[in-house]
């Protein structure tokens, strides 16, 4: 039992955040339309605003494809697909970090053959299969909290972040180009 209390302190902690965010009213701040006001508004603060929120979303389960629709449509396919990316990097970073600090390398303390097999493949090629994790799966709050707790250096988690997600924000910018142009919105 005392194997799975880090995991259990993850779980209550982001049911904790998820709590708060939906109590205060926080999360109706996490929508395509206010996200691409706020950088419309002001650029610069409107940004950190963006990178702000996408790091929390990202928590708190809110799909990454919402901050990237928002930055395309404000900003542009170029200029919102590296803003998205950028926040994107920096909301992996700070999930890791968060989810480390709560729950350190549950995952490795656990006694499950399929836990195990997974971690022995991670460990394989830390740097190639996270890439291609996130070409998979991007952002996806699940993946970066697995990969927290799995005990994988950041390094080799940061590398693999920066290398598989240009690919899948390259396709979205260009589906909510896509979009924008269809639905005749003009980015700045």
């Amino acid at each position: 039992m005392r194997q799975y209390q880090r995991l259990l302190a993850v779980v209550l902690f982001l049911a904790i955040l998820l709590a708060v965010f939906q109590l205060s009213g926080l999360r109706s701040h996490f929508s395509v339309e206010f996200l691409r006001q706020q950088i419309l508004d002001n650029r610069i603060s409107g940004l950190l605003i963006f990178i702000l929120l996408f790091s929390l979303g990202n928590l708190i389960q809110i799909p990454g494809w919402v901050f990237l629709g928002s930055a395309v449509l404000a900003l542009g396919r170029t200029w919102g697909g590296l803003a998205a990316y950028v926040a994107a990097c920096v909301s992996c970073t700070f999930t890791f970090f968060t989810i480390r600090f709560v729950g350190g390398d549950a995952l490795r303390q656990m006694n499950n053959k399929v836990a195990i097999a997974l971690l022995r493949r991670l460990d394989a090629q830390p740097i190639r299969n996270i890439a291609l994790l996130r070409v998979l799966f991007q952002t996806m709050p699940a993946l970066n909290y697995a990969l927290a707790l799995s005990g994988v250096k950041f390094r080799n988690y940061l590398i693999g972040t920066l290398l598989g997600l240009p690919l899948p924000i390259a396709l979205y910018c260009l589906f909510f180009d896509y979009l924008a142009k269809a639905l005749k919105i003009t980015a700045i």
